[in-house]
């Protein structure tokens, strides 16, 4: 995974008014930790920001933050947004070395067709969108696919069923479902109400 470059400005006062100054300014306030390092206050061009996280890596974007004049490899993390406006109010940037596993929250994409789905018309239901691993901050993939084309009506495909790169270790429950095959909404809505017809008489009978 490339790394992206990113300045940050020490020496940033602390509170409200500060804050919301270098917000005016079109800065981000954050804050540097990790690996034993005094948290660092600094802040970053929001501009610049967007820009180095705009990239197919998302949030796992490995960050070389220049501070001061030293780099330190970071990630973005604990990114705080504003209410209303949706803008980013607040970043952490933690620490990372390049020998070490660290965990990241990775996409999930559904790819192939799901033949026998459609011929039924029925819906492929994704249920799980994105996974949980561990890996070096250079092996931290920026997504998984899991192929549904053998996906049927009833069926299920699990976090089992996703190739996982090398140097990929999982945390997410392998048996989890991530896409399932969902009949037709006409059916599922008359197999249920042939379901509670059923039910009626002996309820009426036990009564």
């Amino acid at each position: 995974m490339p790394e992206t470059t990113l300045t940050a400005t020490t020496g940033r006062e602390i509170g409200s008014s500060s804050t919301r100054r270098l917000r005016a300014e079109g800065r981000i306030p954050a804050v540097v930790y990790g690996h034993g390092t005094d948290p660092i206050p600094v802040a970053v061009v929001g501009r610049e920001f967007q820009i180095a996280m705009s990239g197919e890596a998302g949030l796992n974007t490995l960050l070389s933050l220049n501070v001061d004049g030293t780099e330190h490899l970071t990630l973005a993390r604990d990114i705080q947004h504003h209410p209303v406006r949706n803008t980013v109010s607040h970043i952490d940037f933690l620490i990372v070395r390049r020998d070490e596993l660290i965990s990241a929250e990775i996409t999930i994409n559904l790819v192939g067709e799901a033949v026998e789905v459609g011929h039924g018309d029925g819906i492929v239901d994704q249920q799980l969108f994105t996974l949980h691993i561990k890996a070096k901050p250079m092996d931290i993939p920026n997504s998984v696919d899991l192929d549904i084309s053998s996906l049927t009506i009833g069926g299920a495909l699990h976090v089992s069923d996703i190739a996982i790169p090398a140097g990929v270790e999982l945390e997410s429950d392998p048996e989890a479902t991530v896409a399932a095959g969902i009949p037709p909404r006409v059916q599922a809505a008359a197999e249920t109400g042939e379901a509670a017809e059923e039910a009626a008489p002996a309820a009426t009978d036990e009564a």
